[in-house]
C-alpha cells in the first residue's frame, strides 16, 4: 500500500503544472573591447567609433541610452582625447539631453571635429586610402 501511494505521488508530480519553469536565458556574445583612442592618429578614429557601435548594437539591453554609450566609449579615451573629455566628466550628473554626455550623435561629431582627419572626404574622392 505504501508503495502504491509513492507511485501515485510520483505520477501526480509528473502531471502537475510546472510553475517553476524558467525560460532559457541567452548570454550576449562577448566582443573585443575597442582599442584605446589617444586622439593623435586621426585614421584610427573611425575604427574606434565602429568598434563602440558594434558593442552597443550587440548588447542593446545595457546600452539603451546615449548616456550609457558615452560612458562606455569615454572609458577608452586616453592621451589628448582623454584630456579633452575630463571637464565634461566633472559634470556627469547633468541630465540635459543636449549635453554632450547625453547625446551620442553630438559626441561622435565632436570627436570627428577635434580628432578626425579634416581631409578624409577629399582623400576618399581621390581614391586614397585613409
Amino acid at each position: 500500500m505504501e508503495k502504491m501511494a509513492t507511485i501515485m505521488g510520483q505520477l501526480y508530480q509528473a502531471e502537475a503544472p510546472r510553475d517553476s519553469y524558467k525560460a532559457p536565458t541567452f548570454k550576449t556574445l562577448s566582443m573585443k573591447a575597442p582599442d584605446s583612442f589617444y586622439g593623435t592618429q586621426a585614421q584610427k578614429l573611425r575604427g574606434f567609433i565602429q568598434s563602440c557601435q558594434l558593442i552597443f548594437h550587440n548588447d542593446p539591453a545595457n546600452f539603451f541610452s546615449d548616456g550609457k554609450k558615452f560612458l562606455c566609449s569615454t572609458s577608452f579615451l586616453t592621451g589628448r582625447a582623454g584630456k579633452w573629455i575630463e571637464p565634461y566628466l566633472s559634470n556627469i550628473s547633468n541630465e540635459d539631453p543636449s549635453y554632450l554626455l547625453n547625446n551620442w550623435q553630438l559626441f561622435k561629431t565632436q570627436l570627428f571635429t577635434l580628432f578626425g582627419d579634416p581631409n578624409e572626404f577629399r582623400k576618399a574622392e581621390q581614391g586614397w586610402t585613409i
